[in-house]
């Protein structure tokens, strides 16, 4: 019984396996011939880009649950932003990025390319100065006619470089425009450390770097600007009270002097009376100027405390030498991809 088993098991002959492939040797010859012209011809064109990369450790706030969210960081977890009072937390900035108007407010950058040929908007570069394969330039025309017959024309007026972009209504071409950057820039953030990294990808190496450093500033003012617009308002409100104060002291203050000045030598009771009237009014407005003016330095003091520092870990620089795409692994993938193939049709002719 055991022998029986053993003769109907499938036993794979290395060899023989060698000696099929080798016989077609010239048919595996021509296919990697064909396979490497063809993926040169499709490879070489594709555009290269390079990559960026920024690290920020922002301020942590100190209303989070203290020595708890140390602990739990041990494990690789953050409840910062759950004890705190802050809303948007770092484990929240990569959601910031695939927001429409975070994106928006980058088009107006100044752009320069390496050599120097160009200088202009980001928004321009990216809609008039984008390199592609010329290899693909009909299967897009194709693609937008097709589309163009089944599609009702929108005519939603595309955003300019002046004139900015509505990221509440847009035009499709400024949506496909907007999710493209959405594509090139990403935000991600270590859970342990909050340490952000701000990646960026582009086709010109200085413009990388230069919309890498740009997209680390707009971060930082957006935050800045969300963690202090509650005490921004307190500053405006103690400002606005101190100077109605201030005003009226002022005209407490001109009353008290033209009465004095008009009853010097008077020394009845009922002058008497109504210049310590006088005196007691100027003496509050002067409190309450006072007190205004103490509250609008506290308030001061602590828009300054709310106001969050970002320490930069690892700055912007122009990369040397590109991120992709990758033509020799291309290459070479093409090669085994069809390798594999060939061997599969070379066995299953030799099993018919």
């Amino acid at each position: 019984m055991e022998e029986r088993n053993k003769s109907d098991q499938k036993i794979i002959d290395l060899g023989k396996v060698f000696h099929a492939l080798w016989a077609k040797k010239k048919l595996f010859f021509k296919v990697w011939l064909v396979t490497f012209i063809l993926s040169c011809i499709w490879i070489l064109p594709q555009p290269r880009f390079y990559n960026s990369e920024v690290k920020l450790a922002p301020e942590m706030s100190g209303e989070d649950a203290g020595g708890l969210s140390s602990i739990a960081s041990s494990f690789g977890f953050n409840i910062g932003g759950i004890g705190g009072q802050d809303a948007i937390y770092p484990e929240l900035y990569p959601d910031l990025f695939q927001s429409p108007e975070f994106v928006v407010g980058l088009y107006g950058i100044k752009v320069t390319t390496k050599d120097g040929s160009l200088t202009t908007t980001y928004f321009d570069y990216l809609k008039s100065h984008q390199k592609q394969n010329a290899l693909t330039r009909p299967f897009r025309t194709m693609m937008r006619t097709v589309k163009g017959w089944f599609e009702e024309e929108d005519k939603t007026p595309r955003g300019t470089a002046e004139g900015g972009v509505n990221p509440f209504r847009m035009n499709k071409k400024d949506y496909e425009l907007m999710k493209g950057v959405m594509e090139n820039i990403s935000c991600a953030v270590d859970k342990k450390t909050s340490v952000i990294t701000i990646s960026v990808i582009d086709q010109d190496p200085l413009i990388c770097a230069t919309l890498a450093d740009s997209v680390k500033s707009h971060l930082q003012e957006f935050i800045i600007r969300y963690r202090t617009s509650k005490v921004k308002e307190d500053v405006a409100h103690y400002q606005q009270m101190r100077d109605d104060a201030e005003h009226e002291y002022d005209v407490a203050m001109r009353a008290y002097s033209r009465f004095c000045d008009a009853h010097t030598n008077v020394i009845l009771q009922s002058y008497q009376s109504e210049r310590d009237k006088l005196e007691s009014e100027l003496a509050l407005k002067q409190n309450s100027l006072t007190a205004m003016e103490t509250q609008l330095q506290a308030t001061k003091v602590k828009l300054q405390e709310k106001t969050p520092a970002f320490t930069t870990l690892k700055s912007a620089i122009v990369p040397i030498r590109p991120a992709g795409p990758k033509r020799m692994l291309f290459v070479l993938g093409m090669l085994v991809l069809t390798s594999i193939i060939t061997a599969g049709y070379v066995f299953r002719k030799e099993s018919l």
